[in-house]
């Protein structure tokens, strides 16, 4: 009796969702599916597929039930912004904890709960295990939620392999009045591979730099695949804005997207530690370890010193590179160093007071920027050079440059790991006398380029020992440079000159004009963990009117648009006691200790202590240098195609000797009072000549 009492004290829903029976699971799908031939069509389908297996299922959910379930998300559910080094969406909660939910907000959503019962029946999970091949999936571990992707939205490459997933699937939830059409982007890309051998003579796939196959979303349509390690690598194509919107309309990429989980433990399929085993080939796994054997570029470090050819220019009988053992004069810049640097650089910023000023300011933050680094007469050549290549794109490029023309540079992968156009210091580069291949070859290999470095960061000239130099295209709607960690145990400097001619890079697009905070998307709210309920019970005392779709989730309320391209260091994760400002005392300030997350998030910190320690946008004529301890991270957003030009920049990495710190403020061994009494009076004699040196100099050779 009293078991009876509570079935009949039960609402009306819950009693339904529980007593659901195979009929009424079925008839949320549409009517073939389950049938042999259909299963078969499928499975058949999906063993052929390029560049790996894969099923596209048109209308898998009856219309009319699809319908409801858009209408309750677009009115009930609450979205949140995520955004991370790899993707750009709008999230809801966990749908998967629906059934947590108390039942008077349980009566909002009954579509979409039914939804999900269908999609993790035992007799959908059996389809799926069917066509797939890949083995039975998990009744216990469900796994989904709601992803709407806006203009610009984007997710970049991966391969799904974390955890216990193994099927992965997204369901379209698109306007079904208002097709969605391919130009508009949004599609799902699937990465083709190719087989190589490592040096220990393993088999090891490794993604190529472009997809080769783009699925368009349409309403109802189901995706999904088996996740496979090293393998399944897809990503989401940008959602491109429009160029006019009142006839598009908004572009909203609405999906239901999640996995099929290995069965867990006490349950059918159960195999002991597959989990293990797919999470050590995980994609992200191999981005945080050291493994690069595949990656292109290849860095490759020479000394700043070795037998080189000079280039034919004004100042190449000049610049002899005499190396550290026939340099007398360590702490200045001679007569001849500033002859060669004022070839490209700025007069001021060589000499001694700007110098001793940029040292200091080093010295406290570990960060230096200099706006128009190079000399006004090379930066209007350089800045003409980068344009005409970016409006032309190869035309009437002389035959000589031909190898070596941005249209002609390779193209840095693999893309879970990075895309960009690139080119590296070569001798070759010696034949080519396009500004680009001038600054590469001739200005950062240089002997007085080396000295310069050291004096700015207050290092020893004879600590900086090698050097890996590469000018970097980061090609609209296509490029990007995913997290990795620096791994060396001694810290190292790193310098970026931004030469992006275009503009509206860093407008400030988070705030109005009187300089208060303006939300970047009409979509608003926050569901962590369970989903919020927009008008159920957290908003009922505000009232239950109903709204519509285009009310609900809206695109951009501001005219700025979000074009990415920043570089950004931010802490990585701690897994020790000692913090990265700890291990060296000029390393780029810590902001403290992460907390241990969830393997499929990316970990950067939280909501008050991002992480991020410097940031450098795109930008014109602007020289960056860092100091880069062990476990930083560096990233480069990716480029919206909304951009108005290209990422351009030149990215050097120097490796420095540990003797390099001694002397250095915090450092070990430093010299002793009377010495440094000693060359602050020879610096003051240096100043004076230096300053006669640029004095004397004729503005007209530079």
């Amino acid at each position: 009796m009293k078991r009876k009492a509570l079935e009949e004290g039960e609402s009306p829903l819950k009693k339904r969702i529980i007593s659901a029976d195979d009929n009424s699971v079925q008839s949320a799908f549409r009517s073939d599916l389950f049938e042999r031939d259909t299963q078969e069509a499928f499975r058949k389908s999906y063993r052929l597929s390029k560049p790996y297996p894969h099923a596209v299922v048109p209308s898998l959910i009856q219309e009319r039930l699809l319908r409801s379930v858009r209408q309750e998300i677009t009115t009930h559910i609450h979205f949140t912004l995520k955004e991370t080094d790899i993707y750009r969406i709008y999230q809801s909660g966990d749908l998967a904890n629906l059934s947590k939910l108390d039942a008077e907000s349980l009566e909002h959503l009954p579509s979409l709960v039914r939804l999900r019962d269908a999609l993790y029946s035992s007799e959908f999970r059996e389809w799926v295990s069917i066509v797939t091949g890949a083995g039975k999936v998990s009744g216990k571990k469900t796994d989904m939620a709601v992803n709407v992707y806006t203009a610009g939205s984007y997710l970049l490459c991966h391969d799904d392999v974390i955890g216990s997933r193994r099927v992965s699937y997204i369901l379209y939830l698109t306007d079904p009045d208002h097709p969605w059409q391919p130009e508009w982007g949004g599609g799902l890309r699937l990465y083709p591979t190719e087989t190589k051998r490592n040096k220990v003579g393993e088999e090891i796939k490794v993604p190529l730099a472009e997809h080769s196959l783009n699925i368009p979303p349409s309403f109802g349509q189901l995706s999904f695949f088996a996740v496979r390690p090293g393998e399944s690598y897809h990503d989401v194509e940008e959602v491109y804005h429009s160029q006019n919107p009142e006839v598009d309309g908004e572009r909203i990429r609405m999906a239901i997207s999640g996995w099929f989980h290995i069965p867990q433990e006490g349950e059918d399929g159960f195999e002991q530690g597959m989990e293990q085993e797919q999470a050590q080939k995980s994609s992200l796994a191999q981005l945080k370890s050291a493994s690069n054997e595949f990656d292109e570029p290849q860095l490759v470090f020479r000394h700043f010193d070795e037998p080189r050819i000079v280039m034919d220019s004004r100042a190449a009988a000049r610049e002899i590179d005499p190396g550290d053992d026939l340099d007398a004069e360590e702490n200045i810049l001679t007569e001849q160093d500033l002859t060669f640097l004022l070839h490209y650089m700025t007069p001021s910023y060589l000499t001694p007071d700007m110098i001793e000023d940029f040292s200091s300011s080093f010295a406290d933050m570990s960060v230096l920027q200099l706006e128009e680094f190079f000399n006004p007469t090379f930066a209007a050549e350089l800045k003409e050079y980068i344009s005409t290549v970016e409006t032309g794109e190869g035309d009437a490029v002389p035959p000589a440059s031909k190898s070596h023309h941005p249209s002609a540079w390779k193209i840095a992968r693999p893309p879970h790991k990075q895309r960009y156009a690139y080119l590296q210091t070569a001798e070759a580069l010696h034949r080519d006398k396009c500004p680009i291949s001038r600054i590469l070859a001739d200005l950062i290999h240089s002997h007085a380029f080396k000295k310069w470095l050291a004096l700015v960061t207050g290092l020893k000239t004879n600590s900086l020992i090698r050097q890996s130099a590469i000018a970097r295209r980061f090609r609209r709607g296509k490029d990007y440079a995913l997290a990795s960690p620096y791994q060396g145990e001694t810290p190292k400097l790193e310098f970026t000159i931004s030469i992006t001619p275009s503009e509206g890079w860093e407008n400030d697009r988070d705030m109005d004009e009187e300089g208060n905070g303006k939300p970047a998307t009409g979509i608003i709210g926050q569901a962590n963990g369970s989903p919020s309920l927009r008008n159920g019970v957290e908003d009922k005392e505000k009232g239950n009117g109903k709204a519509t779709a285009e009310e609900m989730i809206q695109v951009s309320t501001s005219p700025e648009v979000e074009f990415g391209g920043e570089e950004v260091y931010m802490a990585g994760d701690e897994d020790e006691d000692v913090l990265p400002s700890e291990s060296n005392p000029k390393s780029l300030p810590s902001v403290g200790k992460k907390p241990v997350h969830d393997p499929a998030v990316y970990r950067s910190a939280d909501d008050e202590d991002d992480g991020i320690l410097f940031t450098n946008p795109p930008s014109w004529n602007k020289f960056s240098i860092v100091l880069r301890d062990k476990g930083t991270l560096r990233f480069v957003k990716y480029v919206s195609q909304a951009a108005k030009g290209d990422r351009w920049d030149l990215k050097g990495e120097v490796e420095v000797d540990e003797a390099g710190w001694d002397g250095v403020a915090g450092g070990e061994g430093g010299e002793s009072e009377e010495q440094d009494e000693h060359d602050d009076e020879g610096d003051d004699m240096d100043e004076e000549d230096g300053d006669e040196d640029l004095e004397s100099h004729d503005e007209n050779e530079v």
